[in-house]
């Protein structure tokens, strides 16, 4: 089933492009949600006028997105945790932590936008990459050192 995106979906495509998808899929979640619309002469003719606007909103997302990814490269996040035997975490570092160490380095990243697969539970360095839009990823670097007795006094 043909349909046009009203909103740009990662794992389909970007904002005005006509896509196939299976018609469930379109039927019970795309236009319900009004991510999508059938392909027809009146929303072709919507698209049509409607595509200037389009390529304007997508280049101003680019943008946001590059200057982020700038922001981001060559980033550091030290975080300090607890440390027990070997070198292991007592807990873990997950998104929310690395989030939050961002917004202080000046940063403001969603923690739903940092990709990383499972929490850290070792000490030592990692590379995590960040959503930042379009279609567009940035490692940052996470580095897990060991909390010193003397903070924890």
């Amino acid at each position: 089933m043909e349909i046009i995106l009203n909103k740009t979906i990662d794992t389909l495509g970007q904002e005005g492009e006509i896509v196939n998808v299976k018609p469930g899929y379109a039927r019970n979640f795309l236009i319900p949600k009004k991510f999508a619309t059938l392909v027809n002469k009146a929303n072709l003719a919507r698209l049509q006028k409607e595509q200037q606007a389009i390529a304007k909103r997508l280049e101003t997302e680019k943008n946001t997105a590059e200057s982020l990814s700038a922001q981001l490269e060559n980033k550091v996040v030290t975080i300090a945790r607890k440390v027990g035997e070997e070198e292991r975490l007592f807990g873990s570092v997950n998104t929310a932590d690395i989030a939050e160490q961002l917004a202080e380095l000046g940063v403001v990243v969603d923690r739903k936008a940092i990709l990383l697969p499972d929490a850290i539970k070792s000490i030592g360095e990692t590379q995590v990459p960040v959503k930042v839009g379009y279609q567009m990823t940035t490692a940052v670097t996470v580095k897990v050192v060991p909390e010193s007795s003397e903070e924890s006094e």
